[in-house]
Formats: C-alpha cells, sequence, structure tokens
C-alpha cells in the first residue's frame, strides 16, 4: 500500500540523524485524546499533539517559528534548546516562517533569549513566533509538542469580511457590469467604479452584526474539530431499534450547543449548534435536549417533556444525525452478532472539545487540531 510507512527506511533514515515524527496524537492514543481535549476545553482554543524522537546527537530541525503556541513536554533522554526573539510577532498561519528565511536565519545568529536543557519531566513555553530548535544530547531524545492553535482578531476579521460579501452580493449598484471598451491596463478607467466599490463595501461593513460575525468564529473553529468515530451501519440498526430503555450517549469530542430560533409556520423552534452544524428542532424539546447536553447520557424513556412517541422521534433523529450514540450497538449479521462497535474507543469527556488550524507541531508541518472551550 502507497500510504504505508516503510519501516526499513524509518531505519535508515533515524540511524543518518533523521528526527522521528508522530503526527496527531491526539487522534490515535487515548490517553492524550482526553488530555488534549480537556486542555482545549480549559483554554477555549484547539490544541493537537505531535511527538519528535531524535537520534543521539542530532538536531530535530533548523531554527524556525510556528504559527501557533507551543508547550514542550520532555519525554525521554535531554534536548539542548535555543530560542531567539520573533522576526514577526504573532504570526498568522498565512505567515510561515519559510517566507521569513533569510530573516530567521539572520534572528538566529543573534544572542538567544533563553538557552537551556530540558531534562524528562521538563516544560518549555514557546509563543507563536518564537525562533527555536534543538539538539539531542548524548543519547535519544524523545518529546511532545502541544500545539494550542489560538483564535484570534484576525479569524473574525475574516468572518467580517466573508460576511459582507454575502450581504453586499445583494446589492444591484455592485453587480452592475463595468463600461464597455473598457482598458484594464489604465486604472484610470476604473478609479471611479473601485471608488464606488470600496464606499459601498464600507457602508455594507457598517451593517455587519458582531454576533453573527462571533457565531461565524464559533462555526470555523468547531468545524476543525473531529469528533469521535461512529459505525453507520450500527448506529442505523440501532436507531431503527430504538426502545425506552435504549440508553443514548452524547458522541464524544462534538461541541454542542442550545440556543432559540425563529419560529416557523408550525410554532416556536430550537437550534441545536452540533460542531459545524445547527439542527432545528420544535421547542418542545428543549428541556428534554438541555437535560442531554447537561449530562451527557440517559435513557430514551428520561428525555423530559415528551410524550412516548415524540421520545423516540427526538431519539431516532439524535442518533441519525451522529450527535448522540447508542453505546452498546452493533450489527446483526446472519449469524448473529457481527461484534461491529458502535464507536470507536477513544475515551474522552463529553464536553467541550476542537483542525483548527492546519500547521503542524513544532516543524511546521500539517495536523488537524481537536477540541475548542467554550
Amino acid at each position: 500500500m502507497a500510504d504505508q510507512v516503510s519501516s526499513d527506511a524509518v531505519l535508515r533514515l533515524f540511524a543518518d540523524g533523521s528526527t522521528v515524527v508522530l503526527q496527531g496524537l491526539h487522534r490515535l492514543w487515548p490517553p492524550l485524546i482526553e488530555f488534549a481535549d480537556q486542555l482545549a476545553a480549559d483554554l477555549g482554543h484547539p490544541t493537537q499533539v505531535n511527538a519528535y524522537v531524535t537520534p543521539p546527537s542530532s538536531r530535530g530541525f533548523s531554527p524556525h517559528y510556528d504559527v501557533h503556541d507551543v508547550f514542550v513536554l520532555q519525554v525521554a533522554g535531554k534536548k539542548h534548546w535555543t530560542i531567539h526573539a520573533p522576526v514577526l510577532d504573532d504570526p498568522l498561519r498565512t505567515q510561515p516562517w519559510t517566507d521569513r528565511a533569510a530573516a530567521v536565519a539572520a534572528a538566529a545568529e543573534r544572542e538567544p533569549v533563553i538557552d537551556a536543557v530540558l531534562r524528562p519531566g521538563d516544560a518549555l513555553y514557546l509563543p507563536r513566533g518564537y525562533l527555536h530548535s534543538a539538539v539531542a544530547l548524548g543519547q535519544t531524545s524523545a518529546h511532545l509538542t502541544i500545539g494550542i492553535h489560538s483564535v484570534t482578531r484576525w479569524a473574525a476579521a475574516e468572518s467580517a469580511l466573508d460576511l459582507v460579501r454575502v450581504l453586499a452580493a445583494e446589492d444591484r449598484e455592485l453587480r452592475r457590469s463595468l463600461p464597455l471598451g473598457l482598458d484594464l491596463s489604465d486604472p484610470a478607467s476604473v478609479r471611479d467604479d473601485v471608488r464606488t466599490v470600496v464606499a459601498a463595501l464600507q457602508e455594507w461593513l457598517g451593517r455587519v452584526d458582531p454576533d453573527e460575525v462571533a457565531d461565524r468564529v464559533r462555526s470555523r473553529t468547531w468545524s476543525q474539530v473531529r469528533p469521535e468515530p461512529v459505525a453507520p451501519l450500527a448506529q442505523a440498526t440501532a436507531a431503527a431499534a430504538l426502545s425506552p430503555d435504549t440508553v443514548l450517549r452524547l458522541r464524544r469530542r462534538l461541541r454542542c450547543s442550545l440556543r432559540d430560533a425563529p419560529a416557523t409556520a408550525d410554532g416556536e423552534r430550537v437550534a441545536l449548534l452540533a460542531g459545524w452544524r445547527r439542527l432545528e428542532f420544535p421547542a418542545s424539546t428543549r428541556d428534554a435536549l438541555t437535560g442531554l447536553l447537561a449530562t451527557g447520557e440517559t435513557k430514551v424513556a428520561d428525555l423530559a417533556g415528551l410524550d412516548a412517541d415524540d421520545r423516540l422521534t427526538l431519539a431516532r433523529r439524535l442518533v441519525t444525525e451522529s450527535v448522540a450514540l447508542v453505546a452498546d450497538a452493533t450489527v446483526q449479521g446472519a449469524d448473529g452478532v457481527d461484534g461491529v462497535p458502535a464507536s470507536a474507543p477513544g475515551p474522552g469527556p463529553i464536553g467541550p472539545g476542537a483542525q483548527a488550524p492546519d500547521a503542524g507541531g513544532d516543524d511546521g508541518e500539517r495536523a488537524d487540531a481537536i477540541g475548542t472551550g467554550s
């Protein structure tokens, strides 16, 4: 298979001084899944975890900066870290260090702000933008990097501009064609039109609702979170066979929030924000949804405020929408239960939890983030 790691190549490269990078451990190893998810809930920003294993007396990476904050946790061996002041404060994901390679190389020749050796149990905090490099001392060195992908004001700016694009498209004046026979090589030929456009966009920007921008920031951030995987066949089978005694469990690491929704001809509504999705339900389900979000687990019979039929209807939709899971669901085969689980293993708190972000650990490689706080 083309995407499989060649173990003999890893051995050869490691022996030659290359660092082994284990990306996305916050998605693979249950203790780190739980740790990263809880940290994201505490900090309010998405997190990720990578590991770096460097052979003796070798440098992991040349001096560089990351576009996210990093906590370095030394696990094994010793590593000598050299930290220099930023060449760009608070860089964004669109401003990687490779765009400023010459400035980074020059800054790395100056006096470091930190020059220290980390031993097992030591930790180092690197705000985004700080230049860093590290060399393993004497023996194989291993450390974890906990990446914190900050939700920034620039994210709000991007969301506001995206919203202006949607709103301003309704402006007929902005949809008008430019004059026939125009010469785009001459800026003066479109200067008046451009001024009209800029003035109109400024006006539309003034109409932007800050709450709607904030909700777009939430949606973009939550969309970077991967909730626990589900087994579609097992869940579909369970949804068709729900009973009052069926136990529903919120899908781990799925960020959820309940709010009012505009009324329709059918009556009052509530909106369940589940990751990047928005699901609407009758207002009569408010107590049942509130209870499930508060406890994380409930029997169908205990969904509050609904009659028996409505409880089953709500439960079935929550399962088919992958908001809640039937934890012990399996698929029935011709010879009985085939053992397909309801979801993949992955312990972690039911509450807050979501790639930001797409920058990786302290090598700058791409990796998805997990979790976000409230």
